[in-house]
């Protein structure tokens, strides 16, 4: 069972979205899912309350996850899921590090901005550190978001090859700002639940999100089981 957790220090980074993008597509896969949501502004958890469970059999969502449960909410699921998705704050806390020492693979969402790529890189130099310091080597990857999928900006381009120069793997496929990956939340179930005459783009959406987590899953496959003893270590040597 992976554990994928999605990060960025910076809140508005496309994180949620992402996640959610990624879980309800590993389910139509035929893939169980966990996503242990610990965003204080539970957006993952207001949209699986708006969803018709009917449609989202094989997920579970946890929420209110904090430094101190989330230890047992990971081996909950150890046995019983495909993936677990951790959904982070975006800020800097000890949450953080507790949850990428317990990740097979850290995806972390970036916009077009400085300051998205700056959040980005509080995450990225926390696993470098964890790299030097301890030996603790936690794959991980940038996924570029709110995409214009008709313009490559000057800003988009310079975000690139900061992470190019960081030697940070990006992924190839960016999620494209779309109206459906807006309105899932305020209406509940997935991509395939929502009514084509009402959103635009929705086949294109779709797309996407399935395009997206094919990539992860290539890059994360389902029977990955690392992540615990990377955060078995890294308990060790905090203790130490």
């Amino acid at each position: 069972m992976p554990v994928i957790t999605f990060a960025n220090t910076k809140g508005g980074a496309g994180k949620t979205t992402a996640v959610l993008l990624v879980a309800t597509e590993l389910l139509r896969q035929g893939f169980r899912v966990a996503i242990l949501d610990a965003d204080p502004q539970h957006w993952i958890t207001q949209w699986y309350e708006k969803s018709n469970a009917a449609t989202l059999a094989g997920l579970s969502v946890v929420s209110y996850v904090t430094h101190s449960t989330i230890d047992k909410h990971v081996r909950d699921y150890r046995d019983t899921v495909d993936y677990v998705l951790v959904d982070l704050p975006g800020a800097r806390n000890t949450l953080l590090a507790k949850a990428i020492g317990y990740s097979d693979h850290v995806i972390i969402p970036v916009q077009g901005s400085a300051m998205d790529a700056q959040g980005g890189a509080h995450v990225i130099e926390l696993l470098q550190y964890l790299k030097m310091k301890g030996d603790i080597r936690i794959a991980h990857s940038v996924v570029l978001t709110r995409v214009n999928s008709m313009v490559t900006t000057r800003a988009l381009q310079s975000v690139k090859e900061l992470l190019a120069a960081r030697h940070v793997n990006v992924l190839d496929t960016p999620i494209i700002e779309r109206s459906a990956f807006r309105d899932i939340f305020g209406c509940g179930g997935t991509l395939y639940t929502m009514d084509t005459r009402k959103v635009s783009n929705l086949d294109k959406a779709r797309e996407n999100a399935e395009t997206l987590a094919r990539e992860i899953i290539r890059l994360v496959p389902a029977k990955t089981v690392a992540a615990v003893a990377s955060q078995d270590k890294l308990c060790l040597q905090s203790a130490a």
